[in-house]
């Protein structure tokens, strides 16, 4: 399975942060990021299954297991042994399950407007999605105006340009159509997140979450939901930004989330090196 990815930073380091992308991605919206973030720590940036120059094949399981099983064999390829993940939407749920099954790997975790939903409802685009004939209906429709603007409802501040044509040309790829609709229609939110919260919970693992309050598809209020799982969470809201932080305030975001890997990565390192030793 194919799975071409960003990085930055040194090659061989078997710590890393690791951006997983959600619904409609690609990696591309994480670029400005992972090359700040190569500054002070290995980072890389896939293309997860059905998106982006990601493989599509039909049969993927297009679940959260799913994505979350393709997301170890990408790191056990790229040889990263402890993973700090940065997550957005879906990325989310395959990220922090990967976190679950693997709590020996797992060093921190970034969640960008995402993180362990408990109690969500889905959104109406989500619920087009998962009704069958619908789904499909909204995706023959996908060359027309309204497609985008949904996605620029997603950001009330506004998406440059051509992140709005990158979003716009997944969701007219029939590889990433088939993708959406096999995973918002596996996909029970509530369990999973009922489930992650099992799995998760009490945490002592860093853990940031960041929020943009004009998010209209995932509200602002489980920003603080997080430390229902993660008690010792920081949270940071974006007063400005809407679902995609990083493309619609991308200097807000890595003045927080920048300072945050660059600490906890730091506290990796020091922890393998253990303390230096005294004169004799």
């Amino acid at each position: 399975m194919r799975s071409p990815y960003l990085h930055a930073g040194p090659a061989d380091a078997d710590e890393a942060v690791v951006f997983v992308h959600g619904n409609p991605g690609p990696a591309e919206d994480w670029r400005r990021l992972v090359a700040r973030t190569g500054a002070f720590a290995r980072a890389v940036a896939p293309d997860m299954p059905g998106f982006g120059g990601a493989d599509k094949p039909d049969s993927f399981v297009y679940t959260v297991d799913g994505y979350a099983r393709h997301l170890a064999g990408v790191l056990d390829g790229l040889g990263i042994r402890r993973a700090h993940l940065v997550l957005h939407d879906f990325g989310g749920p395959w990220g922090l399950w990967w976190a679950a099954d693997h709590p020996d790997r797992f060093a921190s975790a970034t969640l960008v407007g995402i993180g362990v939903l408990r109690g969500y409802r889905w959104h109406s685009l989500a619920r087009i999605w998962r009704t069958s004939g619908v789904g499909e209906a909204f995706f023959r429709a996908s060359s027309l105006p309204a497609p985008r603007w949904l996605l620029r409802r997603g950001s009330p501040p506004g998406l440059p340009d051509e992140a709005v044509e990158r979003l716009g040309r997944g969701f007219r790829d029939p590889g990433t159509q088939r993708a959406v609709l096999r995973l918002y229609r596996a996909t029970d939110m509530a369990a999973v997140a009922e489930d992650l919260h099992r799995r998760l919970e009490g945490s002592d693992r860093p853990v940031l979450a960041v929020w943009g309050r004009r998010d209209p598809y995932l509200p602002v209020a489980y920003a603080e939901r997080q430390r229902e799982t993660f008690p010792r969470a920081e949270v940071v809201v974006l007063d400005g930004s809407g679902h995609w932080p990083m493309l619609d305030d991308p200097v807000g975001l890595e003045a927080v989330v920048l300072p945050f890997l660059e600490r906890v990565t730091s506290a990796g390192r020091t922890a393998v090196a253990g303390p230096a030793d005294g004169p004799g």
